[in-house]
């Protein structure tokens, strides 16, 4: 069977795991992003306390993440826990370090007049700092959420959501006359998915980010 047969064929199935991978690296990237942003509103004034909660969170990235599924199947068992909860753990470092690193780039000056003119302190982090660490912070949760793309198949380990299922199915029948177009079909669908997300941060990057901090 060619690759476009099988395609025709398997539409609906990949269709369905297409949605449930886009879904699920989606949701554990919302929860990435507040707890990153959380993390570095609550340490960046801190030197000690931004490089803990990056190191901390860096921790996380050397645990490779077959053993880190593989850890939490005894603690939450198999399906969507362990899949959202490695997911999350793994969006949190560039969302925490871009957090860090932009709100310690905003110019001192421009918080000092918004407290001149009688700003809050939460006024100043709303209006002020947030809207200018945007730009970095956007560009950690892109960097997140590609990295979650790939690695969200490898959830397929653990019975969790998603194209790895179609690529482990590929491997695990290697030999077999539909095993390379399982595997073809996962990965091309993950790549596809990878850039429609990345597309649109740019465009929510256009709409949220005003031009003279683009350029």
């Amino acid at each position: 069977m060619s690759f476009w047969t099988y395609l025709s064929y398997r539409h609906q199935q990949l269709l369905t795991d297409a949605y449930q991978h886009a879904s699920v690296v989606f949701q554990c990237m919302v929860i990435a992003t507040l707890l990153g942003i959380a993390i570095g509103l609550l340490t960046y004034r801190s030197a000690w306390g931004g490089n803990l909660a990056i190191t901390s969170t860096s921790t996380v990235l050397t645990i490779p993440s077959l053993a880190l599924i593989g850890l939490l199947i005894p603690l939450v068992g198999l399906g969507v826990p362990p899949t959202v909860i490695t997911l999350t753990l793994y969006g949190l470092l560039p969302v925490v370090r871009n957090s860090i690193v932009g709100l310690r780039g905003v110019d001192p000056a421009l918080v000092d007049a918004a407290k001149g003119i009688g700003m809050s302190r939460t006024a100043r982090l709303l209006k002020v700092e947030l809207p200018l660490a945007w730009p970095p912070i956007l560009t950690g949760i892109r960097v997140a959420t590609q990295m979650l793309m790939g690695i969200a198949a490898i959830a397929a380990y653990a019975s969790g959501p998603g194209l790895g299922n179609e690529i482990f199915r590929g491997i695990a029948s290697l030999g077999s006359a539909n095993a390379l177009n399982q595997v073809l079909a996962g990965t091309l669908g993950i790549v596809i998915l990878a850039l429609l997300f990345d597309a649109a941060y740019v465009l929510l990057g256009r709409l949220t980010i005003p031009r003279g901090i683009r350029v």
